[in-house]
């Protein structure tokens, strides 16, 4: 089988300026694969690769849809699919950054194959969230506590595709994630890069100073007046700064929320990518120079392709 890298880590790890130099070097192309970053008008809140990184190695599935989209994992995964082939008909080994758990588990485990989705029932679903604030995320723990655990009270989109799946299908979601369809066939070499939680947290403060400094909250006017799907709008530094602007909350408080869930969102996505299993860890605790962290990648890369030869 042919190889695809997957680097993996929390937000604010790392990730993106050290994916760019090993892309360089590796003379191949980068897939994103973040929920937030596919949509288009949504740069400084979701950390996109600047212009200039994305002049210096080609970038895919970002800016790919419209904040009024909705968009699934069952239609990234089609889209992803096409350009995996191309570049490595091209003779290049695919970059995989990551980002949002779903879509990186969709190719190397396979997509949950569940119940289609309802719109009218999601309807209801949204008018009884809309009348009693948690009462969705109160009514999954009583049908599917597994589920509600290892979902944030106020990811709305997801709590109800699990309350979803019970009410259509009889059963759990989370005993029904054992439907799946087959994994991408392809040879993925996981890479996770993790650091201390206290710097980590001291270093998504810092990049959210700068997101503001950068025009997060006109991005945010801006977004609000596309009539944007409700998923964008759920996403952490934006769903505060509507509370913002819709006079709930003053700036500070709002600052200080998206600082709160920034670091529970990068807590919650060590706690998943720590189950995922293959994957080769890099501590790059006391690392800022991306340079410094491609190095390490590098020689987890040299580790990974030792391990696969000895096992052959």
């Amino acid at each position: 089988m042919k190889t695809v890298i997957v680097l993996l880590g929390p937000t604010g790890v790392g990730k993106t300026g050290a994916s760019i130099i090993l892309a360089k070097e590796l003379q191949t192309e980068i897939i994103s694969a973040d929920s937030m970053q596919i949509y288009r008008h949504m740069d400084i809140g979701t950390a996109k690769p600047s212009e200039e990184q994305k002049t210096s190695v080609r970038h895919h599935m970002i800016d790919i849809a419209d904040p009024s989209e909705a968009y699934s994992t069952g239609r990234y995964i089609a889209e992803v699919v096409p350009l995996i082939e191309r570049l490595q008909r091209e003779g290049k080994v695919p970059v995989v950054v990551g980002g949002t758990g779903l879509y990186i588990r969709a190719m190397t485990r396979g997509l949950f194959t569940g119940p289609s989705s309802d719109p009218e029932l999601r309807r209801s679903l949204l008018a009884r969230e809309g009348e009693r604030k948690g009462s969705l995320y109160a009514y999954l723990q009583e049908i599917d506590p597994a589920a509600a655990v290892r979902l944030a009270r106020n990811d709305i989109r997801r709590i109800i595709r699990a309350i979803e799946v019970c009410m259509k299908s009889g059963s759990t979601m989370s005993s029904s994630q054992q439907e799946r369809t087959r994994p991408l066939p392809y040879d993925f070499i996981k890479i996770g890069l993790t650091r201390a939680r206290s710097e980590l947290y001291a270093m998504i403060d810092e990049r959210v100073d700068a997101m503001l400094s950068q025009g997060l909250l006109d991005e945010v006017r801006l977004l609000l007046g596309m009539n944007p799907d409700r998923t964008p709008l759920q996403a952490i530094g934006y769903k505060e700064l509507v509370r913002f602007l819709g006079l709930e909350i003053d700036l500070q408080e709002a600052v200080r929320l998206i600082k709160r869930n920034s670091r529970r969102y990068a807590k919650r996505q060590f706690t998943w990518v720590r189950q995922e299993a293959d994957i080769h860890w890099i501590d790059v605790t006391g690392l800022r120079d991306s340079g410094s962290i491609a190095g390490k990648i590098r020689a987890a890369l040299r580790d990974a392709a030792g391990q696969r030869e000895q096992s052959a």
